[in-house]
């Protein structure tokens, strides 16, 4: 695959229609203002940047649509091709975006809307590996020792660290390898909260390549602080 035609053949869909629960902000995370710009739109603006993707889905809740919209006018976002409306699970709304990307593209990158500090080169790099491999993921190896604990939160084991690996987005596929995988999930009702695991469910081997660990997700206020932090040291702020 030529690099420089991978925007031709290279879709994203952004994820932003999750609840945001854990934020206990009262307004979908995807718009709560990092350093006074809408998280979803430092996503946006990366995914702007990078070489490698061309038209960008962007799926939101319904009650979201209009306020979406409104942003990506308001930030002259470029590649944003639609807007629509989630479904009941991330699995479904990603297949929402899916059934609004042309029926060519011959890849696909999802990614969450609420990683704001991925960066056009990140995107890049996972979509020139998925060229190679497939099924691409950027991931950062495990830092924290983990534990298995049962429902009275005591420790049942540890696995070993070595080979443990977090997962990020964006998450790149083959198309014609996401859509059977997407096929066979809603065929067995099963419902997956990730990308790679679906097509995993198929056979598929995917390779993850080296993410940044600020390519953190907005959960919890604490990430929000985070990644105020992490966007004062790279804009050089005080």
């Amino acid at each position: 695959m030529n690099f420089d035609r991978a925007a031709d053949v290279c879709c994203a869909v952004i994820a932003a229609a999750g609840r945001s629960a854990r934020m206990g902000s009262g307004i979908s995370k995807q718009f709560l203002p990092v350093l006074g710009v809408p998280a979803v739109v430092r996503t946006l603006r990366a995914f702007d940047g990078a070489r490698a993707v061309g038209q960008v889905v962007i799926v939101c809740r319904k009650e979201d649509l209009g306020a979406m919209r409104d942003c990506i006018g308001r930030y002259r976002i470029q590649k944003a091709a639609a807007v629509v409306p989630g479904g009941a699970s991330r699995q479904e709304s990603v297949f929402a975006g899916v059934e609004a990307l042309p029926r060519d593209a011959g890849y696909l990158a999802v990614h969450d809307g609420a990683r704001p500090l991925v960066t056009p080169e990140e995107i890049d790099l996972c979509v020139r590996d998925a060229f190679k491999t497939g099924a691409s993921a950027l991931g950062t190896p495990l830092k924290d020792t983990v534990k298995r604990i049962d429902s009275g939160q005591r420790v049942l084991s540890t696995p070993d660290r070595e080979g443990l690996w977090t997962v990020q987005t964006p998450q790149t596929f083959r198309m014609d390898l996401y859509r059977r995988a997407l096929s066979k999930a809603r065929e067995d009702g099963k419902d997956y909260t990730d990308d790679c695991q679906l097509v995993e469910r198929i056979g598929v081997r995917v390779h993850l390549c080296r993410g940044s660990y600020e390519n953190i997700k907005l959960t919890t206020p604490e990430d929000l602080v985070i990644a105020e932090a992490i966007l004062k040291k790279r804009e050089g702020l005080s």
